[in-house]
C-alpha cells in the first residue's frame, strides 16, 4: 500500500517513539538495578567444666603399672557430652608438673601427665592454668606444665612463660572470634617469683581493664575465667559480685567462675552472663556438695549483613554431674545425672532438684538437665 505524505510522517513519528521508549526502559533498568547484600550466619557451641582436682586417691586409682596412669575410663561417661561442642573449657586445678619431680597431693599438689591426656581425650580444648595451686611445686612444675600443654592442640590461659606471652588469647572458630583471659584472686600465699609474675595471672582491676581494652575491639565475644570466691559456699560472696559488676562495666560478655569446689548460680549481671562456680569436675573430695559439679553450656550466634554485625548468646544451661567412688576410695567415675540411679547416688532425683535450684537461684530461665 502506498502511503501519502501524512501517513509517512505518522510512521516516522511512531518509529521514533518506539526507539525512545526502548532506550528509556534500558536506561531505567540500569538505574534501578540494586545489588543484593548477602546475609551470613555463624554459630558456635561451648561447654564449661570446673576443677580437675587430683588427690592421691584419684591418681592411685588410675594407676595401671609402674609409673603409668589412665584416667580416661573415669571420664568416659562425660566424653560423649563434651564432644558435641565446638569449644570446651576446664580448669586444671592441680599443676601437671609431671612424674619426674614426684607426684603429690593436698596441700601441695602435683599431677601426672596422663590426667592432661584424659582431659584432652574427653574433648576439652581450652585449659585454665591460673589458680591457688599453680605455684604448689614451684617454678619447675609450672614450666613443666606449660611445656606439656603447649605441645598439645589446645588453648591455654592464665599461666605464661614470659611477659610477652601474658595477654588475652584469641580463639577463632566457625567464623566467630572469642577473646579470653584467666585470672585468680587466690594464691594460698604462694606467689610467683618477683621476676616471673607471669607464671600466675593474679587479678587486679587495673590489669583487667588494660587486658580487656586491648582486645574487645578485635573480637566478637569477650570472656574472662575467674578463680575466685570462698570454698564450699553455694552463694556468691561480695568479692565475686563486685568483680562481676566491674568486668561487666568493661564490656565482658561471659565470666566463667571456679574455685569454691561446689556449684553456685548462673545469672546475668547487667548484660554479662556470670557462671559463679562450676564446682568440681573430678576430685577426691568427700561429701555430696563437693561431689556435684556442672557442665555449663551456651550458644553464640553471629550474623553479618553488609557492614552490620550482630552477636548474641543464648541457650544458656547446665548439666549436673556427679563424681562417684566406692569404699576404699576406688573406682572413681564422673557421671552426668542423666545416667544416675539410686544405686549410684541414693535419692538422686531429690538431689538433682536441690542443686538445680542453686543453679537457678537468681534466674529461672537457666535450663538445668
Amino acid at each position: 500500500m502506498k502511503l501519502n505524505k501524512r501517513g509517512k510522517v505518522l510512521v516516522l513519528v511512531l518509529f521514533l517513539l518506539i526507539i525512545g521508549c526502548s532506550v528509556k526502559v534500558k536506561n531505567n533498568t540500569n538505574v534501578k538495578k540494586v545489588e543484593k547484600v548477602e546475609k551470613k550466619q555463624y554459630d558456635l557451641s561451648m561447654v564449661m567444666a570446673g576443677d580437675v582436682l587430683i588427690h592421691s586417691a584419684v591418681y592411685t586409682d588410675a594407676k595401671t603399672g609402674e609409673n603409668s596412669y589412665d584416667f580416661k575410663p573415669m571420664l568416659s561417661s562425660i566424653k560423649p557430652i563434651v564432644s558435641n561442642y565446638d569449644l570446651a573449657f576446664v580448669n586444671q586445678e592441680t599443676i601437671i608438673g609431671g612424674k619426674a619431680i614426684g607426684l603429690s597431693h593436698y596441700p601441695r599438689f602435683n599431677s601426672p601427665e596422663e590426667i592432661g591426656d584424659a582431659v584432652i581425650d574427653t574433648g576439652f580444648n581450652i585449659i585454665n592454668l591460673t589458680n591457688n595451686h599453680t605455684m604448689d611445686r614451684g617454678v619447675e612444675a609450672v614450666m613443666n606444665s606449660l611445656s606439656y600443654w603447649k605441645d598439645k592442640d589446645v588453648y591455654i590461659t592464665g599461666s605464661y612463660e614470659s611477659a610477652e606471652e601474658r595477654k588475652p588469647i584469641i580463639i577463632e572458630k566457625n567464623g566467630i572470634k572469642i577473646g579470653l583471659i584467666g585470672y585468680t584472686t587466690v594464691t594460698n600465699g604462694l606467689l610467683p617469683p618477683s621476676d616471673k609474675p607471669f607464671l600466675t595471672n593474679i587479678y587486679s582491676d587495673e590489669v583487667a581493664k588494660t587486658d580487656i581494652e586491648s582486645i574487645k575491639d578485635k573480637v566478637d565475644v569477650v570472656m574472662v575465667s575467674m578463680h575466685w570466691g570462698v570454698e564450699y559456699t553455694n552463694t556468691p560472696v561480695e568479692e565475686q559480685t563486685t568483680i562481676a559488676n566491674y568486668l561487666s562495666s568493661l564490656g565482658v560478655n561471659v565470666i566463667i567462675g571456679h574455685h569454691p569446689h561446689v556449684i553456685e548460680p548462673i545469672t546475668y549481671v547487667n548484660n554479662t552472663l556470670v557462671i559463679y562456680s562450676l564446682g568440681n569436675f573430678i576430685s577426691g573430695q568427700i561429701g555430696e556438695n563437693q561431689q556435684i559439679g556442672m557442665l555449663a553450656s551456651l550458644d553464640i550466634h553471629k550474623t553479618v549483613e553488609g557492614e552490620k554485625v550482630n552477636v548474641s548468646i543464648d541457650n544458656v544451661g547446665s548439666e549436673l554431674i556427679y563424681t562417684n567412688y566406692t569404699s576404699g576410695y576406688k573406682n572413681y567415675h564422673v557421671y552426668p545425672f542423666s545416667e544416675l540411679n539410686n544405686d549410684i547416688l541414693n535419692n538422686f532425683e531429690t538431689v538433682k532438684e536441690k542443686y538445680s535450684s542453686i543453679v537457678k537461684m537468681y534466674d529461672d530461665s537457666i535450663i538445668v538437665k
